[in-house]
């Protein structure tokens, strides 16, 4: 924006650029949230990184086969494709506080990190939704 500093354009400039929204400071600070932050548990242990792909050969997680204990993290990585993580409590069924499904992950480098809350001793499934039919599904085994 090319602004010309004269007495008489000036003021009007100003009070137009203000009334647009052209001065960031005169803005109102936002209030927050009512709503608290949620927090996932802390990391207590290692970060184990999966891959989301598809490509020629189809889609799929890798590794797809997990064995991790309480307190690590699944890093799970977009590659190609869009995908997203589910952990289904039909297909897991009498287990409660399952991860919740993530939002899609459409761009290479996205990654959603899934602490691992689920207790040691059991084996648990998880799928990509719009991909689980053509077999983009894995098992998290979780020991002590």
């Amino acid at each position: 924006m090319h602004v010309v500093w004269s007495r008489s354009r000036c003021v009007p400039l100003l009070a137009f650029m203000i009334a647009c929204g052209g001065n960031d400071a005169a803005k109102a600070p936002s209030t927050p949230s009512s709503q608290p932050a949620i927090k996932a548990p802390p990391s207590t242990g290692h970060s184990i990184t999966i891959e989301m792909t598809t490509n020629e050969v189809g889609s799929f997680f890798k590794p797809n086969e997990i064995e991790t204990k309480p307190g690590d993290v699944l890093h799970f990585v977009l590659v190609a494709g869009v995908h997203n993580v589910h952990f289904l409590a039909d297909s897991n069924p009498g287990i409660n506080g399952l991860p919740e499904a993530s939002a899609m992950l459409q761009l290479p480098s996205q990654s959603v990190d899934v602490p691992v809350t689920m207790a040691a001793g059991g084996t648990y499934y998880f799928q990509c939704d719009p991909h689980a039919a053509l077999g983009m599904k894995g098992h998290v085994k979780v020991v002590q």
